[in-house]
């Protein structure tokens, strides 16, 4: 497990920069502000960091470009130019008074506000830049997040007693599925990944038993996640608390920890809700508004839900189409949802549940044009653990493990369950 997870880390010495995106910036200046940098101070230290990386990109497109590798070096004028385009909005809002926050005024405030109230993500990041500085610190945070996420995966597949083989295998896709890539961008999503796979933990370790930690574990990821972002805070709580009581509509009975993990997750979702209505933070409302008027660039909707709609059923036919065009994501999902109710069908419940937080994320954002489906990338978890466990069910088919809290009451799930 450990060899892997360092193989992972030492291949992504092959790009240091160029993974940013624009939300980078946001996270980035907001964990210098922490740090005690000025607005100033801050601001300087992430331009350099995003120009640098949009240089790095482009001198590597040029030296592969059939007809302009020949030329000098782009990387000089590429961040004269980024730098003075950046500089040029952020001194503006500067100068106008945009001080508020932690966050750099990079866009309009009322899109800013919507970094302000993510706190989790820029906390972590600060004690990597200040002991390896900005570029290293942010490559770095990457390469622990990303590699906690596989180790995670290990360890939900091994408390459900896969094999050693199949659990690294899930260790191994975690790394080299869309999951590896894109939690080693420095941005939120990383984050999430590991945290719904530690919270996916907790549910397996309450199906084997372990009640007590298993619940602590799936209402620590949950508090966590508020702090990284809410939404997704609420879209497991809610998800989750659904599988509980599905599983326990099957067995017929209300009482056992299941009962207990399910008010956890319930009550998750719940605090979810009214605490950012008390921390006032930005509504379901402004949300679609910043979806609509391309981050508060044009005048507010008069009807965003009706508008709203009509792009969600547009954005569904458009990626099914896609998904149809190259149906290799259906094919590995079907498989692998498959494997999981063949091999767990009690844990293939939590694992759908998670997994379908990504469904509803996207939904909640229908922009097709958003860099390589990063909102739907927790949908790919479900292959990362399904197809160990089908993996699991073709080379030991007569092995299956104790499965403690099966739908159907029974003696066996009493034991278990105490």
């Amino acid at each position: 497990m450990i060899l892997i997870a360092v193989v992972f880390a030492v291949l992504q010495l092959a790009g240091i920069t160029g993974r940013d995106t624009p939300d980078t910036k946001n996270y980035l200046s907001y964990a210098l502000s922490l740090r005690g940098e000025s607005k100033h101070e801050a601001a300087a230290l992430t331009i350099d960091y995003a120009c640098a990386g949009r240089a790095s990109i482009a001198r590597r497109n040029q030296a592969v470009h059939a007809v302009h590798f020949h030329r000098g070096s782009p990387t000089r004028k590429v961040m004269a130019e980024c730098r003075r385009d950046e500089w040029r909005g952020v001194s503006a809002r500067l100068a106008a008074g945009e001080t508020a926050g932690h966050t750099v005024p990079f866009m309009p405030s009322r899109f800013m506000r919507i970094f302000e109230v993510r706190p989790g993500y820029p906390v972590l990041l600060v004690p990597f830049i200040t002991v390896f500085g900005v570029t290293w610190g942010l490559w770095a945070s990457s390469v622990v997040v990303a590699a906690a996420g596989g180790v995670l995966v290990f360890l939900v597949l091994r408390t459900l007693r896969a094999s050693t083989g199949a659990a690294l295998t899930g260790q191994a896709l975690f790394y080299v599925l869309p999951c590896g890539t894109t939690a080693m961008r420095p941005m939120t999503e990383g984050l999430l990944l590991t945290l719904t796979l530690a919270a996916l933990w907790g549910c397996a370790l309450v199906l084997q038993g372990r009640a007590r930690a298993g619940t602590w574990l799936v209402g620590a990821a949950l508090a966590v996640l508020f702090t990284v972002k809410h939404a997704q805070a609420l879209f497991l709580g809610l998800t989750l608390a659904g599988a509980c009581a599905v599983l326990l509509l099957r067995r017929r009975r209300w009482d056992g920890p299941l009962r207990t993990l399910g008010v956890v997750a319930g009550g998750g979702a719940v605090a979810t809700v009214l605490l950012a209505r008390a921390l006032r933070y930005p509504s379901e409302s402004e949300s679609l508004q910043d979806l609509l008027t391309g981050h508060f660039a044009r005048p507010d909707r008069a009807r965003p839900w009706s508008e709203f709609l009509h792009l969600e059923t547009a954005f569904w036919v458009e990626w099914l189409r896609r998904q149809f065009w190259q149906p290799l994501f259906p094919a590995v999902l079907l498989a692998a949802g498959w494997g999981a109710l063949r091999r767990r069908p009690a844990f293939a419940g939590f694992l759908l549940a998670a997994a379908g937080t990504g469904v509803l994320n996207q939904a909640a954002h229908p922009d097709i044009n958003i860099w390589g489906d990063r909102l739907i990338v927790l949908l790919w978890l479900l292959p990362v653990v399904g197809l160990p466990l089908l993996l699991d069910e073709v080379v030991r088919p007569g092995a299956r493990a104790l499965d403690g809290l099966l739908p159907g009451p029974s003696r066996r799930d009493a034991g278990v369950a105490r």
